[in-house]
């Protein structure tokens, strides 16, 4: 059996992208589906390498049975676009970003991850970095309705 290969990507690879990592590396054990899957996360951005997860997006990831904290920010590569099968997208800045870094045969795999979402109409996952507690929390939310999504899309 294949294994479908997921990339999860925004700005530093502290916040949104190990949050879904996270997440949806839950929704896959939760539905024995693990074997099924490779998962990663990484940054359009160098800012952060190395580094673990916002202590903010720990904090919040664990309060909901997620841990985050294994995870450390990368950025994105360029075999990153031949080998992940979807690369999702955090916001559209991230998105364009990564289309202008792929070669033209890999854009097929770029999408917005919030196109996965079934319970929002927003198209970004905004950056919580510089807000309040509560922006953490709405994170989770959409990163949690748009990886339930896209499981259930990939894996009819």
């Amino acid at each position: 059996m294949r294994q479908i290969k997921v990339l999860f990507v925004c700005m530093g690879n502290i916040c949104r992208s190990p949050t879904a990592e996270g997440v949806f590396n839950k929704v896959i054990t939760d539905m024995n589906a693990t074997e099924q899957f490779l998962v990663d996360s990484a940054g359009t951005h160098a800012y952060h390498v190395g580094e673990p997860s916002d202590s903010r997006s720990q904090q919040t990831a664990s309060g909901r049975g997620v841990d985050l904290s294994m995870i450390r920010a990368r950025k994105v590569s360029l075999s990153d676009f031949e080998h992940f099968d979807h690369i999702l997208a955090m916001d559209a800045d991230n998105y364009q970003l990564l289309l202008n870094a792929s070669p033209k045969k890999y854009h097929h795999k770029i999408a917005l991850f919030l196109d996965y979402a079934t319970e929002s109409n927003e198209q970004n996952v905004p950056d919580p970095y510089y807000g309040g507690p509560n922006g953490f929390e709405h994170v989770f939310d959409l990163v949690e309705d748009a990886s339930k999504g896209f499981y259930h899309t990939v894996i009819k």
